[in-house]
């Protein structure tokens, strides 16, 4: 039973920690099979770490998301927690307005649970879910890395 909860937990710390330094951030992507509810567990649970770790809600967040539930629910609970989300690049504002903070997603399921993270160029957020009767719950610590 504990091997079950172990692997998960295994890959979601080398998909958060486990990368090389890129330029740009990766395309958002979220598995279609996940229902409205469990997007929107993810989404907000996502969200309010992010808020911890990030602070100041000052900085606008550019999203390039795709049409999933959980693109839509990530938004939402992003802009509950008072950040402003940009989607496009049309949306950004004035030349002297602050530069968006680029925010990535990525989600992978894998035998019943969700690898979930959030990443930008200085903070990267993962965290595994178990997903059950169209429900998401948190199913490992919150994995954390901050870039200087």
């Amino acid at each position: 039973m504990r091997m079950r909860h172990f692997f998960p937990a295994v890959v979601l710390i080398c998909l958060t920690g486990c990368q090389t330094p890129t330029d740009g951030l990766t395309t958002s992507a979220a598995p279609t099979d996940l229902s409205g509810p469990a997007a929107s567990a993810i989404a907000g649970d996502l969200a309010g770490r992010f808020a911890e770790q990030a602070g100041s809600t000052a900085t606008p967040i550019r999203l390039h998301r795709d049409s999933s539930d959980f693109a839509v629910a990530l938004e939402a609970a992003l802009k509950g927690w008072g950040y402003t989300v940009v989607t496009d690049d049309k949306s950004a504002g004035t030349a002297n307005a602050t530069k968006p903070m680029e925010l990535a997603y990525s989600l992978a399921s894998s035998d019943g649970q969700v690898l979930a993270r959030l990443s930008t160029d200085q903070l990267e957020l993962g965290r595994a879910y178990t997903v059950s009767n169209g429900m998401a719950a948190p199913a490992s610590p919150l994995s954390l890395m901050k870039r200087n």
